[in-house]
């Protein structure tokens, strides 16, 4: 029978996490599948969006804050002219709206609006707590939260491309706690209008680039190869 190495100084993963997913579905594959004691992701991803996902084992559990608190990039695409209730295709649209009015100039600036230090209200379908209780656990019964709080973040870019309009490409940086959804949401209303985020990727934490990082059963592969051999 397999055992787990006598000695777990701990390590960092970086894992980039497959559409669909949560990030909780990654640690505990990785949990069972290379038997971590312990194991925690540092920053979540939507279901929805792919990408970095930094995963600590052992004592590097203890360095998970600090991950999280780095800057981090995205790069995406947001549709305009229609809503969903979760800002993304989780949830059916709810809404339509008539966006032949609007132009490049309009979506650019309204993209500068929202760069820099801003106020932003977390999307209803978060992990976010509110009297105890996750809000999208809330959404998901159709209940509404009024009593959600804004959030100072810091957005360094939010470059957008609009040659496929109504699809706008787009590349964020950003600060820790800072929700794209919104964003997406926000830049839909500046414009009257509104707006759904059709994909979303993570990039970039800190120092850390996606294109370093494993799929998942590309690490349980490697990692039992090293830690278990035959």
């Amino acid at each position: 029978m397999h055992q787990q190495p006598q000695t777990d100084p701990g390590q960092l993963i970086l894992i980039d996490k497959p559409l669909e997913w949560t990030s909780f579905d990654v640690v505990n594959k990785l949990r069972r599948a290379c038997k971590f004691k312990k194991i925690g992701h540092a920053g979540t991803l939507d279901p929805l969006a792919t990408g970095l996902l930094i995963l600590c084992t052992g004592k590097m559990t203890k360095q998970i804050d600090q991950y999280q608190a780095q800057e981090k990039e995205y790069t995406g695409t947001l549709v305009l002219g229609k809503t969903t209730p979760s800002v993304d295709l989780e949830t059916a649209f709810d809404g339509e709206f008539d966006v032949s009015g609007i132009t490049p100039e309009q979506i650019q600036a309204a993209a500068r609006q929202l760069t820099g230090e801003i106020q932003q209200i977390p999307p209803i379908y978060s992990a976010i707590r509110v009297n105890g209780e996750r809000l999208y656990e809330k959404a998901r019964r159709g209940e509404t939260a009024s009593d959600i709080k804004s959030r100072l973040v810091t957005v360094s870019n939010f470059n957008v491309l609009t040659d496929g309009f109504p699809a706008i490409d787009f590349r964020i940086v950003c600060s820790k706690g800072t929700y794209i959804r919104s964003l997406v949401r926000d830049l839909g209303l500046l414009l009257g209008n509104g707006a759904y985020l059709a994909n979303l990727r993570r990039t970039r934490i800190g120092e850390f680039v996606v294109k370093d990082a494993d799929s998942v059963e590309g690490f349980i592969e490697r990692y039992r190869t090293e830690h278990f051999p035959a």
